[in-house]
C-alpha cells in the first residue's frame, strides 16, 4: 500500500480547487471589510444564523457562512490548514470529488452546529468545519505521514496526522462540551468542528456514496505518480533517439553542416537529459 512518509512544512504545488477556494476567501474577506467599514456588514445575510435559517428558511446561510471571517487570525488559520494539507487531499480524491467533499462538509458542519444552537440568533461563520473535513481526509489518506509543527510558534515538534487531528478533535469535542453545559465557548464554534470532521469521515468510508473506496484512491494516486513516470521516461527516450540521429549526422557530415534547429535542439536536449 502506497504511502510516501516525509516531513512537511509547508503546502508545495497549489493544486486547482485548493487555489481557488484560496483566492475566494482573501477576496471574500476583502469585501467583507470593505462593507463593515460602510457600515453595511454581510453577516446579518450571509453568515449562519440558526434563527433565521429555521424561521425564515435562509437555507443558503448554509454555504456562504463557510466564505465568511471573523478576524485576519481565523482566516489566516483555516487557509494555512487548507494550503498545508488540501492539496495532498485534492490528489487523491480528484478536483472534482475534492470541491464536492468540500462542500458537503462545510454543509455539514454548519448543520451540526446550527442544531447546538437550535434557534438562537448566535452568527456562526468561517471555514473551519471544511477544514476539519480536509484534515480527518489527510489523516485517513496518510495516517504515519509525519508533521513538523511548531508549538506556541517557537518549539518544533513532530506528530503523525492520525495523532495530530485526532488531538484536534479531541480539543474541540472537550471545549464544544463544555461551552455547550456551561456556556463557555470563547466564541468558537467547536461543534462545527466536531461536525465537519464526522461528515468527512462518512463521506470518505461511505463507498456508495463516494463510488471508490480508500483503497482504489490510494491506488489510483499510485497510478497517477507511476504514469507520469513512465511518461516522463518515454519522453526522455524519445529526445535520446532524436538526439542519436543529430550525432549520427554530425559524423557524417560535421558539426557545421547541422542546421540551427538541431543546435537548438542539442542544447536543450543536454540540459533536459541532465536533470534528476
Amino acid at each position: 500500500m502506497y504511502e510516501r512518509r516525509i516531513n512537511i512544512g509547508f503546502g508545495g504545488t497549489l493544486t486547482p480547487i485548493v487555489k481557488k477556494l484560496l483566492i475566494i476567501n482573501v477576496a471574500v474577506f476583502l469585501i467583507q471589510f470593505i462593507f463593515r467599514a460602510a457600515s453595511y456588514p454581510l453577516e446579518p445575510i450571509f453568515a449562519l444564523i440558526p434563527y433565521d435559517v429555521i424561521h425564515h428558511f435562509t437555507v443558503w446561510q448554509l454555504v456562504t457562512y463557510a466564505f465568511l471571517h471573523g478576524s485576519f487570525f481565523h482566516i489566516f488559520f483555516n487557509l494555512f490548514a487548507l494550503w498545508m494539507f488540501g492539496g495532498d487531499v485534492e490528489r487523491v480524491l480528484s478536483s472534482d470529488q475534492f470541491i464536492k467533499f468540500y462542500f458537503i462538509t462545510a454543509i455539514g458542519a454548519g448543520i451540526v452546529q446550527m442544531v447546538s444552537n437550535w434557534g438562537d440568533q448566535v452568527i456562526i461563520l468561517g471555514a473551519s468545519g471544511a477544514i476539519y473535513g480536509v484534515l480527518v481526509a489527510f489523516a485517513v489518506f496518510y495516517p504515519n505521514r509525519v508533521i513538523t509543527l511548531l508549538l506556541f510558534f517557537i518549539i518544533p515538534i513532530r506528530i503523525k496526522a492520525k495523532y495530530m487531528v485526532t488531538f484536534f478533535i479531541g480539543l474541540s469535542l472537550f471545549f464544544g462540551i463544555e461551552g455547550h453545559f456551561f456556556g463557555v465557548s470563547g466564541g468558537t464554534a467547536h461543534f462545527a468542528h466536531l461536525g465537519g470532521a464526522l461528515i468527512g469521515f462518512l463521506y470518505l468510508r461511505w463507498q456508495h456514496l463516494l463510488g471508490i473506496t480508500i483503497r482504489e484512491m490510494r491506488w489510483r494516486q499510485e497510478k497517477r505518480r507511476l504514469d507520469r513516470s513512465r511518461k516522463k521516461e518515454r519522453d526522455r527516450e524519445q529526445v535520446r533517439q532524436r538526439v542519436d540521429q543529430i550525432l549520427d549526422k554530425i559524423n557524417n557530415v560535421g558539426m557545421d553542416n547541422i542546421s540551427e534547429e538541431e543546435r537548438k535542439f542539442l542544447k536543450k536536449a543536454s540540459d533536459y537529459l541532465s536533470e534528476d
